[in-house]
């Protein structure tokens, strides 16, 4: 068993946005074609001219399979919006595929910074170096009154958009997700689910004040009511163990992701999330990398994406609980 000691049992990623805009430039809906061309090619001369150079790719959108594309989705390092905007053509992704930067997806330049677990300060600096490039190597639209102009007034300010990817089955399965909502929502965050129908308990913290705050201060309060969160979820999930019900509950499910042959990603979502409460809790001995890897890796596009042949929903269906059958094993 491996970081269940730490917050990464229910913190499974840590994810900062940034978002900035050419001060010389018009914003992203007012575009031409050949603007948004231009402002393409001055993103990815800033970096490739920058110490980080080496560290990123230039992906063309057009050079991309519909499976590739939406698998980059499912992994959320490109947005929906972004691949569905005709001014956006191409985007920087990391060697790591930790680090995205789309551009002119809703404003100029978006990058998306990840971290495994509770490590939202970790995120946070590799986001920001990316952004000292552009800072000192492009005009960034900036107020001394407002900070960062952005076309959405979500972002003006800080352009700051901080996320924990929260994992909280006990709090879930007690009715509290909607009672934490209202709270944290009052504190100037939001707690939404990650998937439809609360699949896989998985939910996302973010800011929602990002004008008249510092950066700092905006990830120092992400800190404290997630702190609160994890608390409140440690203490239910106690209250889970040995009761019988409960455990029986663990176990036939393991018996069911062991031995099924077909699995949609409803099922595969909420069946994972039952072991990973398991493994918190001592029952099981799988690696928290394990779990959050089939997280990531079993959604419908990046199956086909990684197989390179086009499968079926039903052959998808079948693949993923061959695959989770064998890492389960």
């Amino acid at each position: 068993m491996d970081n269940y000691n730490s917050n990464n049992d229910i913190v499974i990623a840590s994810k900062i946005t940034l978002v900035r805009n050419l001060s010389d430039t018009v914003f992203v809906r007012r575009m031409s074609d050949d603007i948004a061309k231009s402002v393409s090619k001055k993103v990815f001369a800033c970096i490739k001219n920058s110490p980080l150079g080496k560290e990123f790719d230039l992906i063309n959108l057009q050079d991309l399979s519909k499976a590739k594309a939406q698998s980059y989705v499912e992994k959320g390092l490109i947005s929906d919006r972004f691949l569905s905007n005709e001014k956006a053509n191409s985007f920087l992704l990391s060697k790591d595929n930790d680090i995205c930067v789309m551009i002119n997806e809703e404003e100029h330049i978006k990058i998306t910074a990840y971290e495994q677990g509770d490590n939202i300060i970790q995120a946070y600096n590799k986001a920001n170096d990316v952004d000292d490039v552009f800072i000192n190597g492009l005009k960034i639209a900036f107020s001394s009154r407002f900070g960062f102009l952005t076309s959405s007034p979500m972002y003006l300010g800080t352009g700051l958009k901080a996320s924990l990817i929260l994992h909280l089955p006990a709090l879930n399965r007690n009715n509290l997700i909607s009672r934490l909502s209202s709270m944290v929502n009052k504190l100037g965050m939001s707690l939404n689910s990650a998937f439809e129908n609360q699949a896989g308990d998985i939910f996302v913290l973010s800011n929602l004040v990002t004008l008249g705050v510092t950066e700092k201060a905006s990830l120092d309060n992400l800190n404290a009511v997630s702190a609160q969160i994890i608390m409140q979820e440690r203490n239910a999930r106690q209250q889970l163990k040995g009761n019988a019900d409960f455990e029986d509950k663990l176990y036939r499910n393991l018996g069911i992701l062991k031995l099924a042959r077909k699995l949609n990603t409803e099922e595969m979502l909420g069946g994972l999330s039952l072991v990973r409460l398991a493994c918190s809790l001592g029952y099981f001995d799988y690696s928290i990398n394990l779990l959050n890897e089939m997280l990531a890796n079993l959604f419908d596009a990046t199956l086909v994406d990684s197989s390179n042949s086009d499968l079926s929903q039903t052959m998808c269906e079948t693949l993923r609980a061959q695959i989770i059958r064998e890492k389960l094993a």
